[in-house]
């Protein structure tokens, strides 16, 4: 009796080999397959079920796949990578669960690791570690440089970036003075008897690696290698499609920020398409800054462009406001009103940008570079936070009158020389005018009626330029 067989042709394809008693049958136990066209069998020890193992025999495949058989059968591990993960987000819970049930079946996996490199601007990759015992994957982040050093250079990982397709070591008995790569020796003196390594190929050529490592004496038979290296092809769509979701968060949060990315990604992508948020609001400008980059050298514009948005923007994002866009030397952050402290955050993190810019400025004097100014507008109220834009090139921003008023408090710091200037309806929501200087009532273009400005007290009044 023929039962359908449900799973698409490309998804048999990864499947075909990885067998045992725990499997999905696509073909009904009355009428058993003939195995033995296209299969050997073995065990992985003898408390475990048998495990049918795929032949490189194409001749056998190809009779096996005119009598409908192949594959009649595949492994619960296989069977569970591809469908019934499906909906885990992450590909660290995904690759700790699969070598919890490798080790549950059998396969003597003791510690495992995925390497892959990112599109972070400040990550050049990752590390997931697992190990015998956990629970959670271990997750390691390597900065841009590491690929540099002697210790990466000579590592088991770089041979495999670097177009290997295998990497085998015997760890058991390994001397403690052999000249081999110092992890393996680390590896050895934890009880580790054996290691191997392969790439995982997504497309467009990017390779990332996997590890698994063994602990048991005489380490993997090679029919434990063979069950590992039909699991690859799995693993590979499975991971493809996690690190991608990754990396285009991860590009997203930073070019427009958490939040908007968050929002785009959730389909919020038609031109006008918003919502009106409270908001407290927040514009900075760097003075004389187009002097600076006429005068000095390109690459010593962007050093100092680069640490004096770190001093200004570390703050802000530390205290939850999100930066929407940074315009030349200037930029957009705001600080949404669901969270009760928006506005005392927003004050917070200014106070803290002042300090490190004082730092900064300090570290400049002593290279002979000028003193750095710069002028805050400070604001709060309703906006329009959505896409905005060309038919084919859109913005996720804010607009509304509350935007173009603190756009017009940071002019106003350039004439009456006070870096940062915070309306009446900022300090009333913030409750923190005791905390400032009343500056009085000031005319804003574009706007019918003067407005209550406060600025901070004892401030040194030639940061404002």
């Amino acid at each position: 009796m023929q039962i359908e067989l449900l799973t698409p042709p490309s998804i048999i394809g990864i499947c075909g080999g990885i067998l045992n008693a725990d499997f999905t049958t696509y073909q009904s136990r009355a009428n058993p397959p003939h195995y033995a066209a296209a299969t050997q069998s073995y065990c992985l020890d003898e408390n475990t079920e048998c495990i049918m193992e795929p032949l490189n025999d194409n001749t056998a495949r190809a009779a096996a796949a005119e009598d409908g058989v192949w594959p009649a059968q595949r492994h619960s591990i296989l069977d569970w990578l591809i469908t019934d993960t499906r909906n885990e987000r992450f590909i660290d819970n995904i690759f700790v669960e699969m070598c919890r049930r490798l080790s549950e079946a059998g396969v003597p996996v003791a510690r495992a690791t995925l390497h892959f490199r990112t599109h972070h601007p400040q990550w050049l990759g990752a590390r997931i570690l697992w190990r015998t015992g956990l629970t959670e994957a271990k997750i390691t982040t390597f900065g841009y440089g590491v690929e540099t050093t002697p210790q990466f250079q000579n590592s088991p990982v770089n041979v495999i970036y670097s177009g290997s397709e295998e990497v085998r070591q015997r760890l058991e008995g390994l001397p403690k003075d052999a000249e081999v790569n110092s992890l393996y020796l680390e590896l050895s003196e934890d009880g580790l008897t054996d290691y191997v390594a392969w790439p995982i190929h997504h497309t467009f050529g990017k390779r990332h690696v996997v590890t698994f490592s063994s602990d048991r004496p005489g380490g993997f038979a090679e029919k434990d290698i063979a069950f590992l290296r039909d699991l690859l092809p799995a693993l590979t769509l499975v991971s493809e499609i996690r690190l991608k979701n990754v990396m285009a968060r991860t590009l997203l949060q930073t070019y427009v920020g958490p939040h908007a990315s968050e929002q785009i990604l959730a389909g919020a992508t038609t031109r006008g398409s918003g919502v009106t948020v409270g908001a407290a609001i927040m514009i900075c400008d760097l003075r004389d800054f187009t002097s600076i980059s006429d005068l000095w050298p390109r690459d010593d514009v962007i050093e100092l462009l680069n640490a004096y948005f770190d001093a200004i923007c570390d703050p802000i994002q530390r205290h939850g406001g999100e930066i929407l866009k940074f315009m030349g030397d200037g930029l957009l952050a705001i600080f949404p009103l669901s969270k009760p402290t928006a506005c005392a955050d927003l004050l917070q993190s200014i106070r803290e940008g002042q300090a490190a810019m004082a730092a900064l400025n300090a570290q400049n004097a002593g290279k002979g570079r000028p003193v750095l100014n710069y002028g805050v507008g400070v604001h709060v109220g309703d906006v329009m936070y959505g896409n905005i834009g060309s038919s084919k090139r859109l913005d996720f921003t804010v607009i509304g009158p509350a935007v173009n008023v603190a756009s017009r408090l940071e002019t106003l710091t350039k004439d009456i020389k006070r870096p940062v200037l915070l309306s009446k309806a900022f300090t009333e929501m913030a409750k923190c005018e005791s905390e400032l200087e009343s500056l009085g009532s000031f005319p804003l273009r574009g706007l019918g009626e003067p407005v209550d400005i406060f600025a901070l007290p004892a401030e040194d009044a030639t940061q404002a330029g």
